[in-house]
């Protein structure tokens, strides 16, 4: 997984330096050390993550075993997907992987995946850390028949036969024949063989043909005539029969005790273990080892770790240390190319920069660097050039060659058809045409013919599609497919789909069963007429008192306690087992007071029912008795208990899984094929439908009406209306016509166009949006950790208060407190209390407090997404942005158009004197203006670029340019003789008052005016080349205007009526500043000029100061303001980064580099007024899940505790909970909280959000 990790600066730190300053502290860490250090951001997928209270135990379990590494973390209830950002520790930080991933076992938690942005952890051994609690066979955590009765029940068919392709290719190759070994007979195949068949043939993968080579030539394909002797083998084997971690640790520790083993991974995702061993016989002897203990095995391979096939990298399989880092910074002040090339030149001096590239129109720069930890003395150096420079990101990679255009593709192939020992080798020779030009990364063997490489596209000429055409071509049995290893949201989903299938079985084992104790337990007991002959035999007392319908009901409780409940007991199990393991680092106090989840409480109300239930059988077995009241079991209880337990489960994880998926719904925007365009040999134009992975870059694809770009690109040919409403929240469309953008997941609305790609794969602007989607889901809000606090110390308190409940009871019914009419005839004190503390432990949920706040933020984030807002921050900048009192928008390119800003007025004094001059001087003028502002990417340079080429088509040179900060540029122009040349200066009045340039009466009025009208002024001035001492004259006046956006006016009075305070940041002069914002409607008082872009961030942190926060009318004097930024992402990048809330706006395609808290993909202000009433709106949902949370529990308990039971309703009922209903009600309390959640994706006012059309 790809992330942008922002690292805050020593010099200058900023807000989100201080954001996880509590959690650092708590696992050792103080803000300044994790500032200097380079970090590391992990994820580990967890399978049965499902309870809010199991945060706290994963913070616990992460912080003893890495406590000084970590920086934070963020457990997420929804994805079930735990980030922790810890230190990187070079070489060592694959070992800190491997600790987190055994603590989170340890703490009973399935590691499903694990990724993580080091470049320093081989992606084999990271896949290995994937928990070895995680089940292929779809059921986790059981140790009990369970798991026997499911593996019986779902046991496949075994084919034994060769595959026809198979045979085909025996037929065909003599040398196979020859080398092939006796077919088994059917019934000798390995049972494990079998097995990783029938795991295959249910995934319905493509890997049945490979596979079935192993049924035959095992022997074959596992070795290798080369001798390596001296050197270390790795072995692969599959392993059949593990149902939980237990079993992965028998394997690993029987393994370790032989001392030819180096190292050993049992992964039970795939039911397979990696061994690395120094003999390579050790391999057949640990075949059987793993038998001996009890499992089914069969060796799949055997190749030397340092095996070195054609073309194959050396060490691929070795964790190698990142040779280069490259950061990227956004960079504020840059006006020319004089200023790109001072960066440039000044950064190339330091010793630890490899390379820089400072990129003047989108003002940033990408450095690489050998040496760790100096991109903030990167930054410092720029800025003591006096540029605002912002570290935006740093990432590890291997230095590689440089191409222009097209970038570096790396490709896993799957071949099937690969049957014998030298068809890797014709693989691999198959592609020696395209050395040296394409790599093999990994060479393919037999038992496992998947092969990588990494080449750069050249189309036609070196495409994937000629690469697999060769690789066909070599063998007509080879069939080769791009493979795609699984995303982390597949992955994910993976893991939800075989939990939901865990609560479905046990919920029809429920049903089925809670439907013959519904008969016997409520009908016949309660409702049928006690002259039935049937209810007369049930009830009739058997044996020792106890009659047919306790014992029928007692067969029916307990298949259901122990194989539909065992999930809840299981997780209980374990945490308690870990929170009292040796060697824990928890205090004993604490173990006493911060326990359990809801697992426990489950299990407890359940185990209480069924436990007390089987005492009263045996109780009734020893005293004999005449008759047992009915009042004294729970069998029934426990039934429906589980029932309606599982049920809630099965609803909530449903409806969870509807929360999360913005990322999946943006994935399905991509187009599956795509329609590529090709000449033949002829020129003829031909159009082939090909998948998406064929595409490369370069070439041309035909984009149909009602389609989607495959990729981003140009247009080379045509001209349409394309929908981009799934990027940017505007339902327009947009006329695109030769040399516009398209982008991946818009949609053609009219003719077809043919496109060039220009995206690589992976790079699109819609996998940046995917990617930064992503990366707000993993940062949590901080009304979370209230919830978290609360959750930590729940089951503790309910476990207290339902042990109370039952002292109580019982100890007031001994002592003749109650009135015996509260008692059955032969009932007793003890059972009479044991129903309420049964309903306490069953009716208190956590869930819901811990649900209140995730699952809204994720229906918002989905939301905000399908609105063109990307939410960089999380669930933090939703809560800030929801408080939002003062915001301040840029003025350039923000609140006006920006883009194409026009000369309006000019006034042009080329001689010595503001007076009229000739037209020859006029056009020499506006040659060096013009090629003084071509340095320049300020939107105000082109616009005077612009005019100055429909004045004039004479040509003239500069020298010596050099640009003043904030006020403009400087230079030397030379024209065709010595006496044509002449220093220039070009900017504001404050550069022409600095040189004291002379200004007539009449100009200023001039200027006055212009200002008055909104306009931006530029001045030049001149003076002779030969003259040192001469005076500066002004020689040029120009007013530049740029338009209002159509919807600014209506959005600052949006913002006004909401309460909110609007200020203008502009580095214009004042009078031209304040014009405009009257124009908008925003209070001249409020407008904050002349300021230089190094000042804007210290403006902003001026209003955090001064300004208080609102609340409709009334002002809190003692809260200061929450302050947003609305600027356009680059530019304002420190201004953004300052303010509490940082907006970019109109970032298109470079979406992920802007340091903002939300992007806005459209420049339409619309989206401001938008995001900050869906941020208010997700809050007021999670205040209010909130409240019915803690109202549930506070109203729900008492009722349960029978606080109200000496109260009679009018039927003479007293007013109790039976535990069945707690259940239920239970139950319903999660899923009110994610139902209210979800319902926010209703447009009905009060229920969901509505977006508001304004200035539309």
């Amino acid at each position: 997984m790809d992330t942008d990790p922002l690292l805050p600066r020593k010099k200058a730190p900023t807000r989100r330096a201080g954001v996880h300053a509590d959690s650092a502290a708590q696992y050792g860490t103080v803000a300044g050390q994790a500032t200097d250090d380079k970090r590391v951001t992990t994820s580990f997928l967890l399978g049965n993550l499902h309870c809010p209270s199991c945060v706290s135990s994963i913070q616990e379990a992460l912080g003893d075993a890495c406590g000084r590494d970590i920086v934070w973390i963020s457990p997420n209830v929804v994805t079930s997907v735990v980030t922790v950002e810890h230190r990187d520790t070079g070489p060592a930080v694959a070992h800190v992987i491997a600790t987190m991933a055994k603590s989170l076992e340890a703490a009973g938690f399935e590691v499903c995946s694990v990724t993580t942005t080091s470049a320093a952890v081989d992606s084999l051994d990271l896949d290995n850390l994937a928990d070895h609690s995680y089940q292929a066979a779809d059921d986790s955590a059981e140790t009990n028949g369970a798991g026997a009765l499911g593996r019986l029940l779902t046991a496949p068919r075994f084919k034994q036969s060769l595959t026809k392709r198979q045979q085909t290719h025996l037929a065909n190759c003599e040398e196979c024949r020859h080398s092939r070994p006796h077919t088994p007979r059917s019934g000798s195949q390995t049972p494990l063989l079998t097995g990783a068949r029938a795991r295959l043939e249910r995934s319905g993968t493509s890997d049945l043909a490979t596979l079935s080579t192993l049924e035959s030539i095992t022997a074959v394909g596992s070795s290798s005539s080369i001798d390596f002797a001296g050197h270390a083998w790795r072995a692969t084997y599959s392993i059949g029969g593990m149902t939980c971690t237990s079993c992965v640790r028998s394997i690993e520790d029987e393994l370790k005790r032989r001392p030819s083993v180096a190292k050993v991974v049992v992964n039970l995702v795939n039911n397979s273990a990696i061994v690395d061993v120094t003999e390579k016989d050790e391999a057949q002897v640990l075949v059987q080892v793993i038998e001996d203990i009890g499992y089914d095995v069969s060796l799949e391979e055997v190749v030397p770790i340092d095996q070195k096939s054609i073309g194959t990298k050396e060490g691929s399989d070795a964790v190698k240390e990142p040779s280069q880092w490259r950061a990227t910074l956004a960079i504020g002040g840059m006006t020319c190319a004089s200023c790109s090339n001072a960066i440039t030149a000044e950064l190339n001096k330091l010793d630890w920069i490899s390379n820089v590239a400072v990129n003047l129109v989108s003002n940033s720069a990408t450095v690489d660097f050998t040496v760790a930890g100096k991109e903030n003395d990167t930054a410092e150096a720029i800025e003591d050039m006096g540029y605002e420079a912002t570290v935006d990101s740093v990432v590890a990679y291997e230095a590689e060659p440089e191409h222009e255009g097209a970038q570096e593709r790396r490709v896993q192939i799957l071949v099937e058809g690969a049957y014998c020992k030298h068809c890797p080798d014709r693989l691999v020779h198959s592609l020696a045409a395209f050395k040296p030009n394409l790599e093999i990364i990994s060479a393919p063997t037999v038992e496992n013919p998947k092969m990588q490489i990494a080449y750069v596209p050249n189309t036609p000429y070196l495409t994937i599609r000629r690469i697999l055409a060769a690789i066909e071509a070599a063998d007509p049995s080879f069939r080769p497919s791009i493979y795609h290893p699984p995303t982390i949201e597949e992955r994910s989903k993976a893991v939800v789909a075989r939990h939901q299938r865990q609560l479905l079985r046990r919920v029809y084992l429920s049903l089925v069963i809670a439907i013959p104790t519904f008969i016997i337990g409520i009908v016949y007991m309660n409702l049928v007429s006690d002259d039935d002959p049937w209810k007369h035999y049930l009830m009739k007392p058997w044996v020792s008192g106890i009659n047919r319908a306790q014992i029928v009901l007692f067969i029916l409780a307990t298949p259901v306690y122990f194989f539909a409940t065992d999930v809840f007991h299981v997780r209980a199990i374990k945490e308690l087992k870990n929170l009292w393991r040796r060697g824990s680092r928890t205090p004993i106090l604490r173990r006493f007071y911060k326990f359990g989840s809801m697992n426990l409480l489950i299990s407890l109300g359940t185990t209480i029912a069924y436990v007390s239930s089987i005492c009263q059988l045996v109780a009734a077995g020893i005293e004999k008795p005449d008759f047992v009241e009915d009042t004294h079991f729970y069998f029934d209880s426990v039934v429906f208990l589980t029932l309606f337990l599982l049920l809630g489960r099965l609803i909530e994880a449903y409806s969870k899984a509807k929360t999360g998926d913005a990322v999946e719904m943006l994935g399905k925007l991509r187009p599956s094929t795509a329609i590529l365009v090709e000449k033949d040999s002829l020129g003829n134009t031909i159009d082939s439908t090909v998948k998406v992975e064929m595409i490369e870059f370069g070439d041309i694809v035909r984009v149909q009406h009602g389609a989607s770009p495959v990729a981003d690109g140009v247009i080379v040919q045509g001209e349409s209306s394309f929908d981009e409403s799934s990027l940017t929240g505007e339902s327009r469309l947009i006329r695109k016509k030769v040399g516009d953008d398209l982008f991946a997941g818009t949609v053609n609305k009219d003719a077809a166009v043919l496109m060039r790609v220009t995206g690589a794969a992976g790079r699109s602007m819609l996998d940046q949006i995917v990617q930064i989607v992503r990366e707000g889901q993993t940062k949590r809000a901080p009304m979370e950790r209230v919830a978290d606090m609360l959750t930590a110390y729940f089951v503790p308190i309910i476990t207290l208060i339902a042990i109370l409940t039952w002292a109580t009871w019982t100890i007031l019914g001994l002592a003749g407190v109650l009135p015996e009419s509260y008692l059955d005839a032969t009932s007793g004190w003890v059972a009479f209390a044991l129903q309420f503390a049964i309903a306490v432990f069953v009716v208190a949920c956590p869930c819901g407090l811990g649900l209140a706040a995730p699952t809204a933020i994720f229906v918002g984030g989905g939301l905000a997404a399908k609105h063109g807002i990307l939410a960089k921050g999380g669930g933090e900048a939703f809560e800030k942005a929801s408080k939002i009192d003062l915001v301040v928008f840029d003025k350039t390119g923000t609140l006006t158009v920006g883009g194409e800003p026009k000369i309006t007025d000019a006034l042009t004094y080329p001689g010595s004197t503001q007076e009229a001059a000739s037209q020859e001087d006029t056009e020499l003028l506006f040659a060096a203006l013009k090629a003084v502002e071509e340095n320049s990417s300020h939107p105000i340079a082109k616009a005077i670029v612009s005019y100055c080429k429909s004045r004039t088509e004479q040509l003239a040179s500069v020298d010596n340019l050099q640009e003043i900060p904030g006020r403009g540029m400087k230079a030397i122009c030379r024209g065709q003789s010595f006496d044509a040349s002449f220093d220039i200066i070009v900017g504001n009045e404050s550069l022409m008052s600095d040189n004291h340039v002379a200004m007539s009466e009449s100009t200023a009025a001039q200027l006055e005016t212009w200002k008055r009208e909104a306009k931006s002024v530029a001045l030049v001035a001149t003076k002779p080349i030969s003259k040192d001492t001469a005076p500066w004259t002004l020689a040029a006046a120009l007013s530049i205007a740029d338009p209002i956006r159509p919807e600014a006016v209506a959005i600052v009075e949006a913002l006004r009526e909401r309460g909110t305070s609007v200020w203008m940041l502009s580095g214009d002069n004042l009078v031209t500043a304040k014009a405009v914002a009257s124009q908008v409607g925003i209070d001249p008082n409020n407008v904050l000029a002349e300021v230089l872009p190094s000042q804007k961030a210290e403006k902003i942190y001026y209003l955090q100061s001064t300004m208080k926060a609102h609340s409709g009318s009334r002002e809190h004097t003692m809260k200061r303001a929450t302050v947003a930024m609305v600027g356009d992402g680059i530019n304002d990048s420190p201004a953004l980064t300052r303010a509490d809330v940082g907006i970019a706006i109109g970032s298109g395609s470079d979406v992920a580099i802007s340091s903002a808290d939300f992007v806005l993909v459209s420049s339409d202000l619309r989206a401001v007024v938008t995001l900050l009433e869906l941020s208010r709106t997700v809050f007021r949902r999670i205040r209010l899940n909130f409240a019915w949370a803690i109202v549930y529990n506070v109203l729900a308990l008492p009722v349960a505790a029978g606080c109200f039971y000496p109260f009679t309703t009018s039927s003479g009922q007293h007013i109790r909970l039976d535990p069945v209903w707690a259940a239920l009600a239970m139950a319903l309390s999660s899923i009110s909280v994610v139902l209210s959640s979800l319902a926010l994706r209703i447009r009905i006012p009060w229920i969901g959000f509505q977006d508001g059309k304004i200035g539309s």
